[in-house]
């Protein structure tokens, strides 16, 4: 399903001003790497009005200023290492630069 051009410019507001949306009522995801088994199915999964999976070197990480909580990328997970990040910090520059460098697409 193809996200709305305002949802898709909300989440280009989201990256030009590095934050989170203040009505988001749940906390955003985060991804254990030790567990994660790097399938890519989070990250294909992630609606694109949020696109807040990347892949980082070999990792694969949520921007949680970019999470809005929701459960998808949860449910696709076959190895369920996607949890709540009640504690998450702000993302570091270097991402911050790659999204932006990328933020033509969808993700």
């Amino acid at each position: 399903m193809k996200a709305s051009p305002t949802a898709l410019s909300a989440r280009t507001r989201r990256i030009a001003e590095r934050t989170r949306t203040e009505t988001w009522k749940k906390p955003p995801r985060r991804i254990e790497t030790s567990e994660c088994i790097t399938c890519d199915s989070c990250l294909r999964g992630c609606p694109a009005e949020f696109g807040a999976i990347f892949d980082r070197g070999l990792d694969v990480v949520i921007v949680p200023e970019l999470c809005s909580g929701c459960p998808v990328c949860v449910l696709e997970c076959p190895v369920d290492c996607i949890y709540v990040d009640e504690d998450w910090t702000p993302t570091d520059d270097a991402l911050w630069n790659h999204i932006e460098l990328t933020a033509g697409g969808t993700s």
